[in-house]
């Protein structure tokens, strides 16, 4: 469901999100033309294609305000984890599209993960004088706590974006912490001067990814009703809140019967590697507190079933940070071999 809200956000803010993470792009588009998005085209391009798993992936066909006809097909990536292969992925995908479209194809990678060490940019391959080198811009999403009064001072619709996001990481395990922020977004889109077609799209955005409970989702509709009622600033319907709700329990609907019809082993599999990692997640800061974001960056790099559950196992009976230090540099040694 996430997925969907960042492909939605980013589609229809378009402009708005290169003017944000990539302004010099952002100056050389002519956006009177308007922006293609080619996701049928990327799905038929990668048919197939085992090379990793994908968050987000957007292809843009723009054009040139430099008078010529030119026009560049924009490949995004947006990556919420650590993955080995990234840049293999990143040149693969780049490729195929070039070899289908024979355009310029510039990729770029916007990374949401929280490993401060991880800034994959590059994919090289030098050997016997034969040499093939391609480097991408990266934003990483976690560069942006160190701007945060930046942030709240920017107008861009983006800003609220990496903010809401920065804060549903932060309040991971204190529902009560992300139901102040939540409301503090949801309120400040009034204040921004945005258009209530944004409005309405970054508040889906963020009650997406800011998930509580159905009690608290509740109380807090209530709260910013009465608060608008109050201030006579409401811009979001009664009906439209009914159906932004309602979008998000059918999205959430609908993954699981997509997941349940599809079968695919590389669903399943996502799914449990997933659910294996928040598991470990849940165990490091149940027994070391909050301060084992490196630690637990280095459980992310690892994409095996059997490992994880080893990790899992360990962590349960380790007694201090040393001895799962010691664990997970065993199985992330035992993974790499594999």
């Amino acid at each position: 469901m996430q997925d969907e809200a960042w492909k939605e956000v980013i589609e229809k803010l378009f402009p708005d999100f290169l003017a944000f993470f990539f302004p010099q792009i952002y100056k050389d588009i002519d956006f009177s033309r308007g922006a293609e998005f080619l996701d049928k085209e990327l799905q038929k391009i990668l048919k197939g294609s085992e090379v990793g798993k994908r968050i987000v992936d957007k292809l843009v066909k723009i054009y040139l305000n430099d008078g010529s006809e030119k026009w560049l097909l924009i490949h995004l990536e947006v990556q919420g984890y650590l993955e080995k292969n990234f840049t293999e992925r990143i040149y693969i995908y780049n490729y195929r599209i070039f070899d289908r479209y024979r355009k310029e194809v510039i990729s770029l990678a916007l990374l949401t993960d929280t490993n401060k060490d991880y800034r994959p940019t590059s994919f090289r391959i030098s050997r016997w004088g034969f040499e093939l080198s391609m480097q991408f811009p990266m934003i990483k999403l976690i560069d942006y706590l160190k701007k945060w009064d930046e942030l709240e001072q920017n107008p861009n619709p983006f800003s609220i974006v990496i903010m809401a996001f920065l804060k549903t990481i932060e309040t991971k395990g204190s529902e009560q912490q992300r139901y102040s922020w939540k409301k503090r977004f949801l309120l400040e889109l009034y204040d921004r001067g945005l258009t209530r077609d944004t409005i309405i799209l970054l508040y889906r955005f963020i009650d997406i990814i800011m998930k509580l409970s159905e009690e608290l989702e509740e109380a807090l509709t209530e709260e910013i009703i009465k608060i608008e009622e109050n201030k006579k600033m409401s811009i979001i319907t009664s009906a439209e809140r009914v159906g932004i709700k309602k979008g998000r329990m059918e999205g959430l609907r609908e993954g699981e019967k997509k997941g349940k019809l599809e079968g695919k082993l590389e669903g399943k599999l996502e799914g449990k590697l997933e659910g294996l990692h928040e598991s470990i997640y849940d165990i490091f800061e149940i027994k070391f507190g909050k301060n084992i974001y490196e630690l637990f960056a280095q459980v992310q790099q690892i994409q095996d079933i059997e490992i994880l559950q080893n990790i899992r196992l360990g962590l349960k009976k380790a007694q201090t940070v040393e001895e799962s230090k010691k664990l997970i540099f065993l199985q992330l040694s035992n993974w790499q071999k594999n």
